[in-house]
């Protein structure tokens, strides 16, 4: 009888399934924290689309953690100060009152991933320009891979890569070269 109890307790024991704990939900507070973390960085990321078409400079280079990095194939912009230095060097200096009514960016299918103080996102861009009889005329598309990271309390850019698609980045130097031949 004693063998019997302990064998059908070993049995038992070989074929109860081990049920792991879930793990616990978040609560209210740190899911409220995570829709804001996203709303944040999903205005970070418009907003670089609106300063840059503003060639609002400070704005832009605001957006970049201290030591943040700009990547577009090799080249690389490390730290605000050769962001900024970059956009003047693309855009140059911004006029008072300056009205772009040239271009204009459009950031679509943000998807945001969030981990603790860091996050990484993607997202699609469209440059839209003014063509030769002034119609709306989309000449850049590419993605923005992005690693952000909250500095100081507030949601930066830790680094964000720019993969255009539409045309090439060959292509692209071409149309910017004729383009800015024909402004002269």
């Amino acid at each position: 009888m004693m063998r019997a109890l302990i064998a059908g307790v070993a049995l038992l024991a070989v074929t109860t399934p081990v049920v792991a704990k879930a793990p616990p939900k978040p609560d209210f507070a740190q899911r409220v924290q995570r829709v804001e973390d996203e709303l944040a960085i999903r205005r970070i990321l418009l907003d670089y689309s609106f300063t840059q078409d503003a060639h609002d400079y400070e704005g832009y280079t605001a957006l970049f953690a201290k030591e943040g990095e700009w990547a577009n194939g090799p080249t690389v912009k490390k730290g605000r100060d050769a962001i900024h230095k970059m956009l003047i060097d693309l855009y140059g200096a911004t006029p008072a009152g300056y009205v772009n009514n040239e271009s204009y960016h459009i950031t679509t299918n943000l998807q945001v991933d969030i981990d603790g103080d860091r996050a990484t996102a993607r997202s699609r861009h469209l440059l839209i320009m003014r063509g030769p009889s002034g119609q709306p005329e989309p000449v850049l598309a590419g993605r923005y891979e992005d690693q952000l990271i909250r500095e100081d309390g507030a949601w930066k850019i830790l680094k964000r890569i720019d993969y255009p698609i539409m045309p090439t980045p060959e292509e692209w130097g071409k149309y910017i070269r004729e383009r800015r031949a024909q402004q002269k």
